[in-house]
């Protein structure tokens, strides 16, 4: 039997956007308001600090595009992936905050080769 031990995993998501960068924008938003609500302002380095759930900090997260109006946003830093439990709760904060249309948790290797990097060091998609 396979552990899921050291697997990582994404999420994939569904919604009206057409670029990576209106879906990063429709990510990052309402974690943004949150904490101005909280601070009373934002600066780009608090993008580090702006928990979307416990050990996953909005900066860690990038986008990449699948097919027309389907993405996957995944760990951004190859030396921090996403465990399945961090998964699922970032994909509960994202249900919460409505953006995307669906949200499903899958293991990395099921959508990309094992040895396939999404992004490149720069937090770019590939």
């Amino acid at each position: 039997m396979k552990t899921n031990k050291g697997r990582e995993y994404c999420l994939v998501i569904e919604g009206g956007y057409f670029s990576e960068a209106e879906v990063e924008h429709a990510l990052r938003d309402p974690f943004i308001e949150d904490w101005v609500e909280q601070t009373g302002r934002f600066r780009i380095h608090n993008l580090s600090e702006i928990e979307v759930t416990p050990g996953v900090a909005l900066g860690l997260l990038g986008v990449e595009a699948l097919d027309e109006e389907l993405f996957v946003i995944a760990s951004a830093d190859p030396e921090r992936p996403l465990t399945e439990h961090q998964a699922k709760g970032v994909a509960e904060a994202l249900r919460r905050q409505g953006m995307f249309d669906e949200i499903s948790v899958k293991p990395r290797e099921e959508l990309f080769g094992e040895d396939e990097e999404l992004f490149d060091k720069d937090n770019e998609a590939q």
